[in-house]
């Protein structure tokens, strides 16, 4: 599949199955919210989850993409980049990660200062997708 089409497909939209790989090669799938910048998918994770320490060891992902009625789909195959931890309110991961709940919400956040404090306290990061391929079907 053309990969600006997949990518079009996907940027429609903003939730999809992440699918990174455990320490055996088994996938691992996790249900998520993203947005897309260019050929890069954004999202919010949190540093103590199986996903986090799958990508810290190898770094290849696929972000599968459904249509609301299930026929159409994507998957933007490609390699993973995590920010640092957020670890002071407002500080450049915690403004990356306020841009992408704003672009996945339509809205800003009715109050920032949780908002910051709530990230560091999740310990939350962002991981970037950077699509180099894609397969899928749509319609």
């Amino acid at each position: 599949m053309d990969l600006e089409r997949a990518l079009a497909f996907a940027a429609a939209r903003n939730k999809g199955v992440l699918i990174t790989l455990r320490r055996d090669g088994r996938p691992q799938s996790s249900n998520i919210v993203y947005v897309i910048d260019g050929p890069v998918a954004r999202v919010s994770i949190t540093d103590d989850r199986a996903k986090t320490r799958n990508l810290r060891r190898d770094p290849r992902a696929v972000l599968h993409v459904n249509s609301d009625d299930f026929w159409s789909y994507v998957a933007l195959d490609g390699v993973v980049e995590l920010s640092p931890v957020t670890t002071t309110p407002g500080d450049e991961a915690g403004r990356e990660l306020a841009e992408i709940y704003e672009k996945a919400a339509g809205k800003p956040h009715p109050d920032w200062d949780e908002y910051f404090e709530a990230m560091v306290t999740e310990k939350r990061l962002v991981l970037r997708l950077r699509a180099t391929s894609a397969a899928g079907m749509t319609r």
